[in-house]
């Protein structure tokens, strides 16, 4: 059973795809990053100065009882509280790792077309002879081997 595993996990496939795993992994990060760090807070600005981050709605309060000016003073308190502001950034570092993979695997299919390009297929050179089936050269107008007449 141990050799059958490590059959298994050293596979090609295997490891092509544990290595992708962990770049999606560090990818998600940057992209979580650029969201939360860099793309919220000018939209945020735009939208009259409003943190996403801190769209919640509490379930029950803490103590010392609400209302809190945040979520972080919320979850001192010790409150229940639905984070939807959470969930408005992950569906937008979704769309972001979405639009960023599709731009990335369009650009590898175009690479991989252009670089696929058929030539066209070569005139044929030979024909056959329709009495005995010798390849013959295409111009010819009698059959070198048994010397029929070609149309």
């Amino acid at each position: 059973m141990l050799k059958e595993f490590k059959e298994f996990a050293l596979r090609g496939n295997v490891m092509d795809m544990a290595v992708g795993i962990i770049i999606g992994a560090a990818f998600s990060t940057i992209v979580n990053s650029l969201v939360s760090d860099i793309l919220m807070p000018p939209f945020g600005w735009l939208l009259g100065g409003v943190d996403f981050e801190n769209f919640y709605l509490t379930i029950q309060a803490g103590t010392p009882a609400g209302p809190y000016l945040s979520l972080a003073d919320a979850q001192t308190a010790g409150a229940v509280t639905v984070n939807y502001g959470f969930f408005i950034n992950s569906i937008i570092s979704f769309l972001i790792v979405a639009i960023a993979m599709f731009l990335l695997i369009r650009s590898i299919n175009r690479l991989q077309a252009s670089g696929n390009k058929e030539e066209p297929a070569a005139e044929p050179t030979t024909k056959n002879c329709p009495f005995c089936f010798t390849d013959i050269h295409i111009q010819a107008t009698r059959c070198p081997h048994c010397t029929s007449q070609l149309t």
